[in-house]
């Protein structure tokens, strides 16, 4: 459990630190947001790895073997020269969460007797989502502490105790022969993601339309269709696809990925903007979400109570709703939007998380037959993770282009009023009675003047990507009424 945890808290505590990071290494928003989408990206297909894994190294020694792993990708990630080596070292990171949180999930299924895996799974389950909401905070604290590279060293303290306890009480259970695995869908979903996230988070940069771009998006293409068509062999072991043809299952998957988008770029871009738009301090962005996380911890236990009484469509509805509702208000923050509203407005919908996930869950495995579950499972994981991935990354891209867009709008709208001339001639006059060299004013002036274009584009450019948000958790509810009415035929029966 303690390393599930690690692992999730290693997945959030980058948030905060991404004005740092923007300034050591010069890049973008849309590059910089790689720290997350690596490591969500190599988690969700380090998750296709973990059956593998445990039958050829067993749970004991493939746990420790993955801890060893996550040690050095935090490592590489803490002494980067380069960002390029910050999203190797994620990369490595994600894919040790990919492999050990299935792990740990098995490992506490098989510890508990049948009456009790429930109370075990739930416990679990809040755990991780109390682990998301202390991320950032760890991350505020290391980066105020130390500096922004501390974020990636925090977490192997943990690890240094998670090791020894893991090989006292870990069981070490292992097949007579390893798991046959699927090496070419592996191979060919990993290039398709590679391909496609490195296109849209260069995108802006090199152009939509130039060759690269269209080559990567190209190649991503293809290879997500190879991937597709080779889990229809008999050997394919990695999706599943027979479990599409069940509806409320495919309306299930269709919402839990809507939601995700909403999920993962709302724990990215509330810290991130509380930094950049409301110019708070790393620790308190951290602290911002805890609050409203820690209500979708206590709101868990109750709606994994009422999953089972409840018309599932209905509550998708109700929590669909109130999500939207929680991503409307940041929609029209601002740079004096103080600390206690962010807190508050996140605190409007975050607790609907737990009317939505394990309902959509519930619903997805009550239609699969016994022999399905596993599969089931993984697939709206999978999904969900790779959805919320994908979109993320979207999303930040999308803020990337719309700060430009307001940058260009507000540029040329200040240069054809008298504004612009009147706030120089101000700083002007602020630099001269501060005995600062004629020579420095002119320039002096411009720079600030482009300072306060890009403040003011950056806040109504995080306007629209909550605009955004509110639409994805709006547009979820779209498939659920499908669910329902598929509900409603099957209870007819």
């Amino acid at each position: 459990m303690l390393a599930a945890f690690t692992m999730v808290i290693a997945s959030t505590i980058v948030n905060v630190a991404v004005p740092d990071v923007i300034g050591a290494f010069g890049v973008s928003q849309s590059e910089v947001q790689l720290m997350a989408t690596a490591f969500n990206i190599a988690m969700t297909t380090g998750q296709l790895l973990n059956a593998w894994a445990v039958s050829v190294f067993g749970q004991r020694y493939g746990y420790v073997a993955t801890l060893a792993l996550f040690s050095v990708g935090s490592v590489f990630a803490g002494a980067a020269e380069s960002f390029d080596m910050i999203v190797i070292g994620r990369v490595l990171q994600g894919a040790a969460a990919g492999i050990i949180q299935p792990l740990i999930m098995v490992t506490l299924f098989r510890a508990f007797p049948e009456g009790r895996r429930g109370q075990a799974l739930g416990l679990y389950a809040m755990g991780l989502v109390f682990a998301a909401s202390v991320g950032p905070v760890f991350g505020g604290i290391a980066i105020q502490s130390f500096d922004w590279r501390a974020i990636f060293y925090m977490p192997l303290v943990l690890v240094a105790l998670c090791v020894p306890l893991g090989m006292m009480f870990m069981p070490n259970e292992r097949g007579d022969k390893a798991v046959a695995f699927d090496w070419l869908g592996y191979g060919l979903i990993v290039v398709a993601m590679y391909c496609l996230i490195t296109a849209i988070s260069n995108g802006l940069r090199d152009g939509w339309t130039s060759d690269y771009i269209v080559g990567l998006f190209v190649g991503a293409f293809v290879s997500s269709v190879a991937f597709l068509m080779s889990q229809t062999r008999e050997s394919a072991s990695l999706l599943d696809l027979s479990l599409f043809r069940s509806k409320m299952f495919t309306m299930a998957i269709l919402v839990t990925m809507l939601s995700a988008v909403g999920n993962f770029a709302t724990v990215y871009a509330i810290p991130v903007a509380a930094q950049l738009v409301q110019n708070l301090t790393a620790l308190d962005a951290g602290l911002a979400l805890m609050p409203a996380m820690m209500m979708a911890v206590i709101f868990m236990p109750i709606s994994g109570h009422l999953s089972d009484k409840i018309a599932p469509h209905k509550a998708l509805y109700f929590g669909l709703t109130f999500l939207a509702l929680g991503a409307l208000p940041f929609a029209f923050a601002d740079a004096n939007t103080s600390f206690y509203k962010i807190v508050l407005y996140g605190m409007v919908g975050r607790w609907a998380t737990a009317f939505v996930q394990p309902f959509i869950m519930n619903t997805a495995l009550k239609t699969l037959p016994p022999e399905k579950l596993n599969a089931g499972g993984g697939t709206v994981n999978f999904c969900r993770h790779l959805a919320g991935s994908i979109g993320m990354n979207i999303w930040v891209v999308f803020v990337d282009w719309r700060i430009e867009f307001h940058s260009d709008q507000i540029s040329t709208l200040t240069q054809q009023g008298v504004a612009s001339s009147s706030l120089l001639r101000g700083v002007s006059q602020i630099f001269r009675e501060a005995g600062v060299p004629e020579v420095v004013h002119a320039p002096g002036g411009l720079h600030y003047f482009g300072q306060m274009i890009e403040a003011q584009a950056t806040a109504l450019a995080f306007q629209d990507g909550f605009w955004v948000l509110v639409v994805s958790y709006l547009a979820g509810i779209i498939p659920a009424i499908f669910l329902g009415i598929e509900y409603n035929k099957q209870r007819k029966k």
